[in-house]
């Protein structure tokens, strides 16, 4: 059974910030809100975590995953940006956006895209997600939660209790989000392409 947490959505309480991190840390699997709906993460280096997550999902090592971070400062850890996609992302986050990269060796690999050798980043603006990334001080191995046989993120946590509070450790109540997915937007050539058209505003990119 899962612990269900009702979190501010402009002030989150510290508190359950900290409970949420420990959970993390402690080999957990939590679905979390977005500024893109609600999110399934995980510790980024917990390979049965992400096993779990797949498992939810029903998807495999093929999915392209992606890293929630806090702000600009984990990117160049984890991937490999150069100065003009830096500086397009200074003036474009935080936001509903998920960026490609090709993936630093600090990625653990089975994040990685297989043939691409790519990681998807994210620096959502939602102050739960903030707030939980702040505690934790490093970013969350996320996927978007949507459930098999279905196309779009669950925004209801009600809802995704009722359909998940014995799968995971954790549901973060941070209200009715929505569904609004992300632009997505690949850095990974030589070429700036934009995959999909979604809440975040093309046209920076463009």
């Amino acid at each position: 059974m899962s612990q269900f947490f009702y979190v501010h959505p402009d002030n989150p309480q510290g508190r359950l910030m900290k409970q949420a991190v420990a959970i993390i840390n402690d080999g957990g699997v939590i679905v979390y809100p977005t500024d893109s709906g609600y999110a399934l993460g995980c510790h980024l280096g917990d390979k049965k975590a992400l096993e779990r997550i797949c498992q939810i999902r029903e998807i495999n090592k093929e999915h392209n995953f992606t890293l929630v971070c806090q702000d600009l400062s984990q990117l160049s850890e984890y991937t490999r940006i150069d100065n003009t996609a830096y500086r397009l992302l200074k003036n474009n986050t935080p936001g509903a956006y998920t960026f490609i990269f090709k993936g630093s060796k600090e990625v653990p690999k089975r994040l990685l895209n297989p043939k691409k050798k790519t990681i998807g980043i994210r620096i959502p603006n939602n102050n739960i997600c903030q707030a939980l990334l702040a505690e934790l001080a490093e970013p969350i191995m996320s996927t978007s939660l949507i459930m098999p046989g279905e196309t779009m993120t669950e925004c209801d946590p009600e809802q995704i209790r009722d359909l998940l509070e014995h799968q995971v450790d954790l549901i973060i109540h941070g209200g009715f989000l929505g569904e609004r997915p992300t632009t997505v937007v690949d850095f990974s050539n030589d070429d700036i392409e934009i995959i999909r058209v979604g809440e975040g505003d093309p046209t920076p990119f463009e």
